[in-house]
């Protein structure tokens, strides 16, 4: 979220922003008794998927914070991808979901769990349930229920919100209608040269010591756990590694589920069982770790379609090999913690930071947060600390706006201290789940490669006694309020440290809490549930107008060709087609397409061979101002001939809604492009 966004933000922060008063601090971090697992090695798995695809178009996008970046079409289907996993020995269970989205919202994760009580009743909760983003840049925004991260979308967006809370059910409750008897493995390794470091300069101010113990300013270790069922049916995988999914630049207006969602594309394809096979590539601390190993923007390849699937098959190819290296099965059982945290006013104890007491702050961010960082670049320069800035102007700036709390950081903007409502969430939520040796540290935040692999240590230092042999950050979890950077990092206000909301303490109160809870897993003892956040549901406003009506020219008919395809074509080339077409809010097609490319079949039958979610196909929507009104529409849909598409008979079809302007009513409509060979 950067460069317009915060000048937007800057603007309607003068209008409507006061400073609001500091609140007291809360107890740090709920569930229950711990539970005797050892040498348990029966689980029970169910993997399932959701749909949650949002408005193709119309919609600005989550992630980069660009005004501009708006949605006009689909690349990749964005996907809910959810495991449960329960353990027999102690009644427990855990459903972890990897949603292909920017950021996860409290907003969402409460209306998941209440849908998900009206179905299971209280076999799910905030406690058990933990809800990742992949932090995927180029998908629809507009789903929060706090102001700063609605601002590039003019809003809420109640038809996004809704898309996704509903795909995100369905995933969890398809994974646990199909829970069923399984064994779990887990295999690592260290993925080199498919990944970066985007701000070395910071990281190097970490202690030298410290830093000779890691190979890499970047985490390199891949870990997958595989599922498989007792009669020998892979269920699926769940994979970390930390990166950012940011291939698509800023530029890019098409849906997709970056670097991470095509690697998990990638191996559902590769073990063909339709969607009973889930494969999550999930996220980590990737906090200042980009996809673009060349600098900047370069990923390796010539655009950004071929950066996002150079970086989505080095992850890919090496899965597989982790996939094949799988070992003996893990024992154990699940057991979980969770708590809400006031973030703004965490009282840190000594032993967590320089040896001083010392407090968060209500959030803001910082000057280089504008500048944006190398993969998605705003307005000016990286490193803009008071100590770094040395005119006149830029002193006094710091001394009107930075503060005894936030240290080294000009602040821009004091989203905390915004009435009625911070317009980030200061209540937070701290999440720890265990499976056999494995532990997953739920945070709400972005944490930079250094700031991850304290907080591991942290944790497995409370929890070896248990039997925790693996820790890992399941990062952008059932929240979201920026980054976490290591106090070093953060006097250099790089972008990573300019955007860690709540001061240069930030990551010692989180291992503080951290700290609390597993120590209370290790004693087998429950944690205060904490503070509640605020329920924000019922006071969300959107400028954003929907689909008034569509419109056509009157001698065609929704679904005619406007450009037809080529009457042949090569393997290797890109079939396209355009049509008269509508507006995609007028349905999202959720589990649906808007195209499908089919082949004939030996005994005459055209057979789907593609559609809107594969990652050979384009979905391109533009309106077209066609006399006398405004509401045309022309769709493009482009196939890539894959080289091993077998010869025959192709052809492409489009379908839609569209929206009648005499009586507001929604019909269907389709077309199909010539019958053309490929040969």
């Amino acid at each position: 979220m950067c460069a317009q966004l915060v000048r937007f933000a800057l603007v309607l922060g003068l209008v409507v922003g006061v400073v609001a008063p500091r609140a007291s601090a809360a107890a740090p971090v709920s569930a229950g008794p711990q539970d005797s697992c050892a040498g348990n090695p029966r689980f029970l798995v169910g993997a399932g998927m959701g749909d949650i695809t949002g408005p193709a178009a119309e919609v600005g996008m989550m992630g980069y914070g660009q005004l501009s970046q708006q949605t006009d079409g689909i690349h990749q289907r964005l996907r809910s991808r959810a495991f449960v996993i329960a353990s027999p020995c102690n009644g427990r269970r855990v459903a972890f979901v990897s949603a292909d989205l920017g950021m996860i919202f409290q907003g969402v994760k409460t209306q998941v769990v209440e849908k998900l009580r009206a179905r299971f009743g209280d076999v799910y909760s905030d406690e058990n349930v933990l809800i990742s983003a992949t932090h995927t840049h180029s998908g629809p925004g507009g789903y929060s229920h706090h102001t700063f991260y609605n601002l590039s979308t003019f809003g809420f967006v109640p038809q996004n919100f809704d898309a996704i809370v509903s795909g995100i059910v369905t995933s969890i409750s398809r994974a646990h209608s199909r829970l069923g008897e399984g064994t779990l493995r887990m295999a690592s390794g260290e993925l080199l040269g498919a990944s970066r470091n985007r701000s070395p300069e910071a990281y190097r101010l970490n202690p030298a010591a410290e830093r000779a113990r890691y190979a890499q300013d970047v985490d390199t270790r891949m870990t997958l756990l595989r599922m498989t069922g007792t009669d020998g049916r892979d269920v699926g995988l769940i994979n970390w590694f930390a990166v950012h999914a940011t291939s698509m630049g800023n530029t890019n207006h098409y849906i997709s589920g970056d670097n991470k969602g095509l690697a998990s594309s990638l191996f559902e394809k590769a073990h063909d069982a339709g969607d009973t096979f889930v494969a999550a590539f999930a996220q980590s601390n990737e906090g200042d770790v980009t996809p673009n190993v060349l600098g900047g923007t370069n990923g390796g390849g010539a655009d950004d379609f071929e950066d996002t699937e150079i970086s989505a098959r080095r992850q890919f190819d090496f899965a597989t090999q982790l996939w094949g290296q799988t070992g003996a099965p893990l024992t154990g059982g699940v057991d979980y913690r969770h708590t809400f945290v006031k973030m703004d006013a965490v009282d840190v104890a000594p032993a967590f930071t320089d040896g001083q007491q010392h407090r968060t702050c209500p959030a803001a961010i910082g000057l280089s947060m504008i500048a944006g960082a190398e993969d998605g670049p705003g307005y000016g320069v990286e490193g803009a600390s008071c100590s770094a800035v040395h005119d006149l102007w830029g002193q006094f700036t710091c001394s009107l706006t930075t503060t005894p709390c936030q240290g080294e950081k000009p602040i821009v903007l004091e989203m905390g201290s915004m009435k009625p409502h911070p317009w980030t969430p200061n209540v937070l939520p701290f999440q720890l789940v265990t499976v056999g040796p494995l532990a997953l540290v739920g945070v709400p935040f972005e944490m930079t490669t250094m700031s991850g692999r304290r907080l591991r240590q942290t944790v497995l230092e409370q929890l070896a006694p248990k039997g925790i042999t693996d820790v890992i950050i399941a990062g952008l979890s059932n929240d979201y309020a920026g980054y976490v950077a290591t106090r070093e990092e953060y006097a250099r206000q790089d972008y990573e440290g300019a955007s860690t909301h709540f001061g240069p303490w930030t990551l010692a109160a989180i291992q503080q809490g951290f700290d609390s809870m597993a120590a209370s897993m290790r004693e087998g003892k429950p944690v205060s549930p904490g503070p509640t956040p605020p329920d924000l549901r019922y006071i969300q406003a959107s400028l954003q107008p929907g689909v008034v009506f569509d419109d056509k020219l009157l001698w065609v008919e929704f679904g005619d060709v406007l450009t037809d395809a080529k009457a042949s074509y090569g393997r290797g080339d890109t079939a396209s087609v355009t049509f008269w077409g509508a507006h995609p809010k007028n349905d999202l097609r959720l589990e649906g397409t808007y195209l499908r490319v089919q082949r004939k079949g030996a005994i005459g039958a055209w057979v789907d061979v593609a559609d809107d979610s594969d990652w050979e196909t384009r979905y391109r929507w533009e309106r077209e101002n066609c006399v006398p009104t405004l509401g045309c529409s022309h769709v493009t849909v482009e196939w890539d001939i894959p080289r091993d598409a077998a010869p025959g008979t192709y052809r492409i079809l489009h379908e839609g809604e569209w929206k009648s302007g005499w009586d507001g009513r929604v019909r269907p409509y389709y077309g199909a492009s010539r019958a053309f060979t490929v040969k």
